[in-house]
C-alpha cells in the first residue's frame, strides 16, 4: 500500500496550491480519505476528509471556505485545493486512509 503526496511548495500569503495524494494497493473507492497537517511544534491535526460513497466532506474550522477536498476514483487520487493561504497554514501535509499514511509534503506560506 502506498499513499504518495505531491504539490507542496513555497507560496506567498493569499496564494493557492493543490495537493495530490495518489493511492495504490488498496480499494480506493471504498475508503474514506483525509488530509492532516503538522506544523512545527504543534500536534497533528485533521484538515479535511471525504467519504467514499456520497463523498460527504468535513473540514477543520480554520480552513473552511478556503480549502476544498475532492477525489477522483478513476485515478485513485484525492486532492486538497487550498486557496487564500495564510502563514498559519505552513505545515507538512499528510494523506491518510485506514491505518496508512503518506510521507508528507511541505507547504510553506511566507512572503
Amino acid at each position: 500500500v502506498q499513499l504518495v503526496e505531491s504539490g507542496g511548495d513555497l507560496v506567498q500569503p493569499g496564494g493557492s496550491l493543490r495537493l495530490s495524494c495518489a493511492a495504490s494497493g488498496l480499494s480506493f473507492s471504498s475508503l474514506l480519505m483525509s488530509w492532516h497537517r503538522q506544523a512545527p511544534g504543534k500536534q497533528l491535526e485533521l484538515v479535511a476528509l471525504i467519504a467514499n460513497g456520497d463523498r460527504t466532506t468535513n473540514y477543520a474550522d480554520s480552513v473552511k471556505v478556503r480549502f476544498t477536498i475532492y477525489r477522483d476514483n478513476t485515478k485513485n487520487t484525492v486532492y486538497l485545493q487550498m486557496n487564500s493561504l495564510e502563514p498559519e497554514d505552513t505545515a507538512v501535509y499528510y494523506c491518510h486512509a485506514n491505518e496508512y499514511w503518506g510521507q508528507g509534503t511541505q507547504v510553506t506560506v511566507s512572503s
